[in-house]
């Protein structure tokens, strides 16, 4: 590795300056290093996708594990790394804070805290709740030196709460607690997103792409979006290539769906410099 952990929170919060980049999702070191090699400028962690690479549901994983997967791609790469930190790892703020305490301590660049509670029948935190927790991570980043960078989360949309004027609410109290970035996943209009952008500027705001999409990346810089995650999508999409040829084989007894796989050439041949570990 060639930039500090400062560096890479510092290039982080530049990327978020100005124009409009790609953050991809790994899931685990491979993955990520592979992304590195693609000439991404950051990358940010998908609790689903590391989840299913630990035969566990999204959401189902302990914070310790969390913590574990961040330190070991923050070392892998030399990007910096957004934390995908779900909802805190706790209830109150004072858990919040602690939390966000030892996702600052693994050197990633930027974490998100979301409002979700993970219970379906009350899904979000009441938005004072939610403002009070953020608000801890917010006072958690800052006791650390303040460089990482903040994302607040109004999961309306994922939570089965798809009012429009209520994530922007939410999304305008958690920049007033001190968001750097902010995000409502789920959100897929043109009309959706240009008024969550213009709502919370000028701080800028994460589109989410988990799907096909008739929006381009110019069409998404032109609405104001600052910069693009895909969740969980590349780990899908590689366990949807693993899945149809599992199948297959375990059905059919055939071997077709081989015939996309990537050459074992090839990939030594790009982590063959990372050496041994």
């Amino acid at each position: 590795m060639t930039r500090t952990i400062a560096q890479k929170r510092a290039d982080f919060r530049a990327l978020h300056e100005q124009g409009c980049f790609v953050i991809p999702n790994p899931w685990d070191t491979g993955s990520a290093r592979y992304l590195e090699g693609l000439g991404f400028k950051a990358l940010a962690t998908t609790s689903s996708g590391f989840a299913w690479s630990r035969g566990g549901a999204d959401g189902a994983l302990d914070r310790g594990l969390i913590l574990d997967h961040l330190r070991e791609l923050v070392a892998a790469t030399d990007l910096p790394v957004n934390a995908d930190f779900e909802n805190g790892f706790a209830a109150d703020a004072q858990g919040v804070a602690e939390s966000v305490r030892l996702a600052v301590e693994t050197g990633v660049a930027g974490l998100s805290i979301e409002d979700s509670t993970g219970d379906a029948a009350n899904p979000l935190f009441p938005i004072d709740v939610a403002v009070e927790r953020l608000r801890a991570a917010r006072q958690a980043i800052d006791a650390a030196g303040g460089d990482t960078l903040l994302v607040g989360r109004a999961e309306n949309f994922f939570a089965g709460r798809p009012d429009l004027d209520d994530t922007i609410a939410r999304l305008r109290a958690y920049a007033e607690a001190g968001a750097d970035c902010l995000y409502a996943p789920g959100i897929k209009t043109r009309e959706q997103i240009a008024a969550v952008v213009a709502a919370v500027a000028p701080k800028p705001v994460n589109l989410l792409v988990g799907s096909t999409s008739e929006l381009t990346m110019q069409d998404i810089a032109e609405l104001g979006v600052r910069r693009v995650s895909v969740g969980g999508a590349l780990a899908r999409a590689a366990w949807g290539g693993f899945m149809r040829a599992a199948r297959t084989l375990a059905e059919e007894g055939r071997f077709d769906d081989f015939a996309g796989a990537a050459m074992g050439s090839e990939l030594d041949g790009f982590f063959r410099p990372f050496g041994k570990r």
